[in-house]
């Protein structure tokens, strides 16, 4: 297989490291889109006057979903729209909104599981606190902020295997899956020593000057949760402010064990969150690749867009989700966007107001020569547990990105998309060279034994009507806190979705349906 390049792999590993939330992952997102020259809009405003063939822009949506896009040279009305889904989030413990609680001398954090994780695996990890919160600022404006304590703060301690030897390992999400934060003692000495008010009177006073009239609605922040988790994220350098000036948090508890390369040729990622960050990064990656070129970008008459959810681990049904009118709305108001006059680089968006007949069906065009690749990462098959996977479809680690299929529509694949993903891979750059040699893919199917998950691909393809095929790259103990994939992977991925966007508008013609 030769030697793996590691530079997109330790650059992956840079950007998962830095992203234990969708909110942090979206702000990294932002900054590499920022620095290829995407120019931020919103949603709120028109676009009239801002897009135009040949720019590039992103958008977000609650700060954990992004849609990103270019709009190629030869851009008009209807054309296709080259699209790549993925999600930001991943299985976590969230901390709930009344978090304090003690027992037998320990203080504890109250937390709620966040879609199905491995939960087993968080025990004795050592963990800490990530997410955004809700500050406000001496001019009475609320903004976000986030947030990533980079110390272990908290721990799900595991029984002692001589006071319980079941096996398997069983414990109740509710009552045994609390971490334990310190040792109460300890707290009253730290408040005893910093002479802090009591929680009751600290909470009627701090808050007291954010309202004008003293009346508190909730309960404050320092009674719902022990005082010093919420100093703890008034002081991370991105806040930097008094704990009475946070109004409200969402924070989620990650592992702080750094993802690295491992394996004795160094040729795997342990990890956190590769589901699905790996697939988010490898999209952002070569929607930017893909632009390097300025040529065929130039000529090129499609847009390329990539969207990532958030929400996705617990069905996608929110504002910020694939179930949501997101992507759909986006699309539409790109749909009638006008081609450039010669001579003249703005370009006009008809928003919902269709100017001729021509643009009255621009939407349903694009939508039925559009093509979505929903990319959430696969199943390797494991070597301890062969017999759970379909004997003629084990796919593994480092041997190019896997093509998902299901009969029951779990998954949105269907043979004119495989007919098409193989001419992408054909023509995409291969990890050695620079040249044009290809980028393996492989099947996959699960067992009629077994059950099957489903991605965004299913409800985005029914959504949009357009075409729609599922893949990700292999990995193992998926949901798990720490989570195995390929360092060849990371440049399989990217290579073929660069490929699949350079490549869309040519290969699309080709493969005709109806």
């Amino acid at each position: 297989m030769g030697a793996p390049s590691h530079e997109s792999a330790k650059d992956f590993l840079l950007f998962v490291n830095a992203s234990p939330t969708p909110f942090h992952a979206v702000d990294s997102i932002q900054n590499r889109l920022s620095k290829a020259g995407f120019k931020e809009i919103k949603e709120r405003n028109s676009w009239a006057l801002d897009l135009r063939p040949g720019g590039k822009y992103y958008l977000t949506r609650n700060g954990s979903s992004i849609v990103a896009f270019a709009i190629g040279g030869k851009w008009k009305p209807g054309n296709p729209i080259a699209m790549i889904g993925a999600h930001t989030d991943s299985p976590c413990l969230r901390i709930k909104p009344v978090s304090k609680k003690e027992a037998v001398g320990f203080l504890q954090v109250g937390v709620e599981t966040y879609g199905g994780g491995l939960w087993h695996t968080w025990f004795d990890r050592d963990l800490s606190i990530a997410g955004r919160v809700m500050l406000r600022l001496d001019g009475g404006n609320i903004t976000q902020r986030l947030v990533k304590i980079d110390r272990t703060v908290l721990r799900v301690p595991s029984l002692a295997i001589h006071l319980d030897r079941q096996e398997p390992f069983q414990f109740n999400k509710e009552s045994q899956l609390f971490p334990i934060t310190g040792l109460v003692a300890a707290e009253l000495g730290r408040q005893a020593k910093a002479k802090l008010p009591s929680s009751s009177k600290q909470g009627s006073e701090d808050n007291s000057s954010n309202s004008a009239s003293g009346f508190l609605p909730l309960k404050a922040l320092t009674e719902r949760h022990h005082p010093a988790i919420v100093e703890l994220i008034a002081s991370d350098p991105n806040v930097n402010a008094a704990a009475d000036d946070i109004v409200d948090f969402e924070m989620s508890l990650y592992d702080t064990q750094k993802s690295c390369i491992g394996g004795l040729n160094e040729e795997l990622i342990f990890s956190s969150r590769l589901d699905n960050l790996m697939m988010t990064y490898c999209t952002t990656m070569a929607l930017i690749e893909s632009l390097k070129a300025s040529d065929t970008f130039e000529t090129d008459s499609s847009i390329r867009l990539i969207s990532l959810f958030d929400h996705e681990e617990i069905g996608s049904k929110s504002a910020q989700g694939a179930d949501s009118n997101l992507l759909p709305s986006v699309i539409r108001r790109l749909s009638v966007l006008e081609p450039s006059p010669a001579g003249n680089g703005k370009s006009k968006v008809a928003e919902g107001n269709f100017v001729d007949n021509s643009k009255a069906t621009a939407y349903e065009q694009t939508l039925a020569s559009s093509f979505l690749i929903s990319a959430d990462m696969a199943h390797s098959v494991n070597p301890n547990f062969v017999g759970n996977y379909e004997s003629n479809h084990l796919p593994v680690i480092n041997q190019g990105v896997v093509i998902k299929i299901n009969a029951n529509a779990r998954y949105a694949t269907n043979s004119p998309g495989i007919v098409l993903l193989q001419e992408v891979a054909k023509r995409a750059r291969s990890r050695n060279s620079t040249i044009e040699s290809g980028v393996p893919l492989q099947l996959f199917v699960v067992r009629n034994d077994s059950s099957c998950g489903s991605t965004i691909g299913p409800m985005l393809s029914a959504a949009l009507g357009a075409r729609t095929l599922d893949l990700g790259n292999a990995q193992l103990s998926m949901h798990s806190i720490r989570e195995t994939g390929g360092v060849y992977d990371v440049d399989h991925a990217i290579y073929l979705f660069e490929s699949f966007f350079r490549n869309y508008s040519k290969i699309e013609q080709k493969i005709i349906i109806d």
